[in-house]
């Protein structure tokens, strides 16, 4: 459910929520190098394009999750793949992004958290219009 709660609240615009998921996590993001939840959180706040409406306009599908887990040690892997697709009154719906998601999770005070997360972008379509970081 981790995996699905994060697509959900970027896609609601709510930062902050998407960021709490990984408060327990090293996350490594490209060239930003390895950032902990809050490092994480300014980095989108600062290139994420939030629209009038609150949201980036966009639909991140996660899709062929494998995940494992090891009950003893309480701790599990995941690898799925994610697409994204957006859609703004300049840009009709498309995919904009795929790539691949590598997580490691732990059971901490009863409750499933991220670990870890290694973001994996291999399909690269106009992402203008999502990041600040990208022009038109």
């Amino acid at each position: 459910n981790l995996l699905y709660r994060y697509a959900e609240a970027i896609d609601a615009g709510c930062l902050d929520e998407a960021a709490a998921l990984f408060r327990h996590a090293r996350i490594e993001a490209g060239g930003n190098g390895t950032l902990d939840h809050a490092g994480l959180l300014a980095l989108w706040q600062r290139i994420i394009v939030l629209y009038p409406c609150g949201t980036p306009r966009t639909r991140h599908l996660i899709s062929n999750p494998i995940v494992d887990i090891d009950e003893a040690t309480g701790t599990a892997t995941a690898r799925s793949c994610y697409t994204v697709f957006q859609a703004t009154e300049q840009l009709p719906l498309q995919a904009i992004a795929s790539g691949r998601y590598l997580d490691r999770f732990a059971c901490i005070d009863g409750q499933w958290c991220f670990t870890a997360r290694e973001y994996r972008l291999d399909l690269v379509g106009d992402m203008s219009w999502h990041l600040t970081t990208v022009k038109h």
